[in-house]
């Protein structure tokens, strides 16, 4: 039997998110400048996103979980045309340009990994067996090596993570996590060669950015004055003096942590982040509360994977972490990015609508 709401939408998850929303505009206004034109593409994206969110929400579960193996294939396929005709930006090969519009098909595996490996694992009994851990890698490694041959590492530890953590949440063994900790260990060193010269610099700067302050170190240098000039009330709505005269890069995107933070000093930090646990609080409860495997792993894995999107992004603009070009979540200027995200809430939002009762 299954139980569903009329209302699909959980008005909670749905406020945050549309506060999440408002606030993306607002300090995008000041981070771009007053750039009204940037104002505007924001919001078109925000609401398909929205869009999409609703109608994925109004989607029984089951047809999510019917779909997962062709989300993950069709995902594999265009992370292989990346490779063969994608467009090269910034050093990288990772957009699909479509005449009309351009896309990070990387963006696609960020559900198409989490539902693939939640539907790997329902089929069979839990905890799951050697060989179901062994097929669960083989989905969660093979699009995120795709994608570090794009060269994107940021997006591919995002992508494995949301696997890894669907396999952790169906009662992973801890012998095998010491395990793999140990193996990651030891192999440090040959990933550490393996690396590109600019990611290996980026690491090293986190320790002492001022060995290169304008170079691999300018970013961290310049977003931790920003955060720490902020103090505890903030310079006021584009009065950030870092962000104005434009010392901040990347303002609009993966550092707009940074004009958030001086503009509304830790008391506004406070309360974005008070509204980010919110919404991963409300995710867990809404998986704590499904009634069938798929759901609860996906819809866990989706809420610890936004929590790793928010930890990742503020850690590296707080200096904590390597610069690794991860946006923060429903804040940062971008489309395709945004468009996933709430399409991963609207599989929360289905989950929460569409209860199994196990009779």
């Amino acid at each position: 039997m299954i139980l569903a709401s009329r209302n699909h939408l959980d008005g909670p998850l749905l406020i945050a998110l549309l506060m999440l929303s408002g606030l993306s505009l607002i300090v995008l206004y000041s981070a771009g400048g007053g750039n009204g034109d940037l104002i505007w593409r924001q919001f078109i994206r925000l609401s398909v996103a929205i869009l999409v969110m609703v109608a994925i929400a109004y989607t029984r579960i089951d047809s999510i979980q019917r779909w997962s193996p062709h989300v993950f294939s069709a995902g594999l396929l265009l992370l292989g045309l990346v490779l063969l005709v994608g467009i090269v930006g910034k050093g990288a090969q990772r957009w699909l340009d479509l005449g009309f519009f351009r896309f990070q098909p990387a963006e696609i595996m960020k559900l198409g990994v989490p539902m693939m490996t939640a539907w790997v694992l329902a089929r069979r009994p839990l905890p799951a067996s050697n060989w179901t851990i062994v097929l669960s890698l083989v989905v969660v490694c093979l699009p995120t090596g795709l994608v570090v041959l794009q060269p994107d590492l940021g997006t591919a530890i995002l992508i494995a993570m949301s696997g890894l953590v669907v396999i952790f949440v169906a009662g992973l063994k801890w012998r095998y996590i010491i395990a793999t900790s140990g193996l990651l260990f030891a192999a440090a060193p040959l990933m550490w060669f393996n690396l590109h010269a600019y990611q290996q610099r980026r690491i090293l700067t986190l320790f002492d950015p001022y060995s290169d302050p304008l170079g691999a170190g300018y970013h961290t240098i310049q977003s931790t004055i920003a955060v720490g000039a902020g103090g505890f009330y903030g310079k006021g709505w584009i009065h950030g003096t870092q962000s104005q005269l434009e010392f901040i890069p990347e303002r609009s995107t993966d550092f707009v942590f940074a004009v958030f933070a001086e503009e509304f000093g830790l008391l506004g930090s406070m309360l974005l982040l008070l509204i980010y646990l919110f919404i991963i609080g409300r995710c867990l409860i809404i998986a704590f509360n499904a009634r069938d495997t798929y759901a609860r792993l996906l819809c866990a894995s989706l809420a610890w994977t936004f929590f790793v999107y928010v930890f990742v992004n503020i850690g590296m603009v707080t200096g904590i972490l390597p610069v690794v070009g991860v946006p923060l979540p429903l804040i940062s200027y971008g489309g395709t990015s945004m468009v996933t995200l709430m399409a991963g809430f609207g599989i929360v939002m289905s989950v929460h609508t569409h209860k199994r009762l196990m009779t």
